[in-house]
């Protein structure tokens, strides 16, 4: 492991090797600790032999923390979703595939057959080449490879892809305890100077706990995790368009039964709200673009005005602005009177609404700063209760 993190904490999103408008220097200062890649986007491009090539994605981009990458399997059934694609039965157990004619999606017990959708190009994502993936860019934190169901979804279609993901969890354990000497983390100077062909540390593989909106599917699927064995557990499909009571009921049924002892993740959802409400059920891990996203379109975060760090966190903790409105081109102060990040340091509202409105690169960049920062206070906060 490139490190330790301390609990609960934030991943920023660095999908194709980069956090959105930030250099790698630039998490390090805001005090970020681990990020995420995106494992679907790195083996599109530049490949997963390039990064490989490179030494890793740590070396590649320069950064020497810790780094967790996804499965791709959720970008490749969005893929499938968002052309109001639903996999049939046809794509269970037996080897058959169900295939879209719309995007060529297809799912089988085997993987994931699917085209680049910037130049066609036919891909086959099995458990074993996600993890294999996942190796090669020297991942210190790996995902299986999961089918995460749309909402809504029968029973009987959450069921099936609840067993499927489960099968597909198995295979990537049994590849990943052959096969994890191999990851680039581990590179070929040290392998010759300690005149060895095994890593000098191991990197963790998460399960995936699924089973949509059902109780029983979800506890079904956590026993038959833990059956199998994994360094961390991760939360899934609970960002992709259900009704937010439904992502508590869904944390309340299944984390009394994940070990306390291990990393337990809420995959892709991240409101501020919903991490201290999370965070206080045991939740450790946290990714979203909701911080990186929002600022790109103006949208930041600011403490309330009558937040005390010493106080419990409340229900209105925070609120947001849209630093491109009319009213902030004569405000001086700064974005947030509380914050101590660069932006809110040296520049005022005016300035920031003045970039947003001629469309300078700077403005996204210095957003996401103050709102990333925002985040990674917040987690700060969280770990210090504890």
């Amino acid at each position: 492991m490139h490190g330790t993190v301390k609990t609960p904490f934030f991943l920023p999103i660095a999908t194709k090797g980069a956090v959105k408008n930030l250099s790698p220097e630039e998490l390090r200062d805001l005090g970020a600790e681990i990020i995420l890649g995106n494992t679907y986007h790195l083996w599109l491009r530049p490949g997963e032999k390039i990064v490989k090539k490179a030494g890793g994605l740590h070396r590649l981009m320069n950064w020497d923390r810790p780094i967790l990458t996804d499965s791709g399997g959720y970008q490749v059934f969005s893929l499938s979703n968002k052309k109001g694609v639903r996999p049939s039965k046809s794509a269970g157990v037996g080897g058959k595939r169900s295939a879209s004619p719309l995007n060529g999606v297809k799912i089988s017990e085997k993987g994931v057959e699917f085209r680049d959708p910037l130049d066609g190009k036919k891909y086959f994502m099995t458990p074993e080449k996600s993890i294999d993936i996942q190796l090669a860019l020297g991942s210190d934190v790996i995902m299986v490879l999961d089918e995460c169901p749309p909402y809504p979804c029968s029973r009987e279609y959450a069921r099936m892809s609840l067993e499927r993901t489960t099968r597909w969890a198995e295979r990537c354990k049994k590849y990943f305890d052959k096969n994890f000497h191999k990851s680039s983390a581990f590179s070929f100077r040290e392998r010759s100077s300690r005149n060895s062909s095994k890593p000098s540390f191991r990197p963790l593989l998460f399960g995936i706990v699924q089973g949509s909106v059902y109780k029983d599917l979800r506890q079904e699927s956590a026993r038959q995790l833990l059956k199998l064995g994994f360094d961390g557990y991760a939360v899934g499909g609970v960002a992709v368009g259900e009704p937010r009571e439904k992502m508590k009921n869904i944390l309340e049924w299944i984390l009394p039964m994940l070990p306390k002892e291990k990393p337990r993740y809420l995959m892709g959802l991240g409101k501020p709200e919903e991490i201290v409400f999370a965070a206080r059920l045991g939740i450790d891990m946290f990714d979203c673009v909701i911080p990186t996203r929002n600022a790109r379109h103006g949208s930041l975060f600011i403490w309330s005005k009558k937040y005390d760090k010493s106080r419990a966190l409340v229900r209105r903790f925070y609120r947001t602005i849209n630093i491109t409105n009319q009213k902030f081109k004569k405000d001086f102060s700064p974005v947030d009177m509380i914050c101590k990040c660069h932006t809110c340091r040296n520049y005022s509202r005016a300035y920031l609404r003045h970039l947003f409105s001629v469309g300078e690169p700077l403005a996204g960049r210095l957003a996401t700063i103050h709102n990333l920062k925002f985040y990674l206070d917040l987690m700060k906060i969280l770990q210090n209760r504890n």
